[in-house]
């Protein structure tokens, strides 16, 4: 398949990231400097649920197959 230039459809890490990002900004505390930033990034990814990866991964035949039914535009998911 041609790879499209930009597809967030194809990138879990995309999910991931939103996700370390969520948990982060619903602390009660919020990083004041990068230090703390990576300590709570660190913290997070040992608590995402490994389901939530799992059916990342599970999740990419659909989103291909998807992103080649529109070639390569975005579709949401």
């Amino acid at each position: 398949m041609d790879w499209p230039a930009y597809s967030p459809d194809l990138n879990p890490i995309e999910h991931v990231r939103n996700a370390l990002g969520r948990r982060i900004a619903a602390r009660l505390h919020h990083p004041e400097n990068t230090e703390q930033i990576k300590q709570m990034l660190i913290e997070e990814w040992a608590l995402l649920p490994q389901e939530m990866l799992y059916q990342l991964v599970l999740s990419m035949r659909r989103r291909c197959e998807g992103t080649i039914a529109v070639k390569g535009g975005h579709i949401p998911f």
